[in-house]
């Protein structure tokens, strides 16, 4: 797979995202991605989060001011190929970078990081609001299925109802859906891309124990955002990302005391 480019300008990729300073997801993770797929990464961090490889104990949030501040100076000044949104925080913080995001028309990725599977909740409030907001500048949303159900109701428990929500999601809010099956069962974890009219099909080998490994959201979201930077199309990018990904999830990482993580 083209994971690396060839010697020249790296695309400028903006990462809005909290930091997880145990560096296993967040802001931290997805520079190194960005890096790793030849993009030249920019970062807005969103939240201060209290956590290890052990857990997530609280989360500071950066006023959204400040987010939008310096979203617009960024984007007033450095031509960006894509952006990958993560954790938002707030629904103000999503109106703000909403506006921000007028200055710039390249694709907008972002993964709906509401709560962890570690403790500690990473969004304060309705997730609606966040993607009321967002959604005239997004490509495609990246939600797992317990995010898919609170964004649209729907139980997603196979690949008929991850459809469904896909095309909830796409008919009411957004371009794209990509409905990721990480956390699903079978032998193949299947995401399934609902793009306009179009269902793509996505399958790959489940890895085992793979949902306890941290990060594989931020990874998934930050290679499609690179992928797209380098002009790929959008099922080109969520191919060549899953597959990204799970050659990552095949050798993760043991940083600390706590849950593996996938770089």
């Amino acid at each position: 797979m083209p994971y690396r480019t060839a010697p020249g300008p790296r695309p400028g990729l903006l990462i809005v995202a909290g930091l997880d300073p145990s560096g296993g997801a967040g802001l931290i993770a997805d520079v190194r991605i960005a890096d790793r797929l030849g993009c030249r990464p920019i970062g807005v961090a969103t939240s201060l989060t209290e956590q290890s490889t052990l857990g997530v104990q609280d989360a500071h949030h950066t006023q959204s001011h400040i987010v939008a501040s310096q979203l617009t100076l960024v984007l007033s000044d450095i031509e960006v190929r894509a952006v990958k949104i993560g954790m938002i925080a707030t629904a103000r913080t999503a109106r703000d970078v909403a506006d921000a995001l007028s200055l710039t028309d390249a694709p907008v990725v972002w993964d709906p990081v509401l709560s962890p599977s570690r403790g500690g909740a990473l969004y304060d409030g309705d997730p609606m609001d966040a993607l009321v907001a967002l959604s005239s500048h997004l490509a495609v949303i990246t939600p797992n299925l317990d995010e898919a159900h609170r964004l649209t109701g729907i139980h997603v428990t196979d690949e008929a109802t991850a459809i469904a929500a896909g095309k909830q999601l796409v008919n009411r809010w957004v371009k794209a859906a990509l409905i990721k099956g990480g956390h699903g069962k079978g032998a193949e974890a299947v995401d399934i891309l609902v793009e306009g009219d179009t269902v793509h099909r996505l399958p790959g080998l489940r890895i085992p124990d793979g949902t306890s490994i941290h990060g594989t959201g931020c990874a998934l979201s930050t290679a499609i955002a690179a992928r797209l930077a380098h002009g790929d199309a959008l099922v080109d990018a969520c191919r060549i990302a899953k597959t990204f990904v799970a050659e990552l999830l095949a050798s993760p990482v043991d940083a600390g005391r706590g849950d593996r993580s996938v770089l």
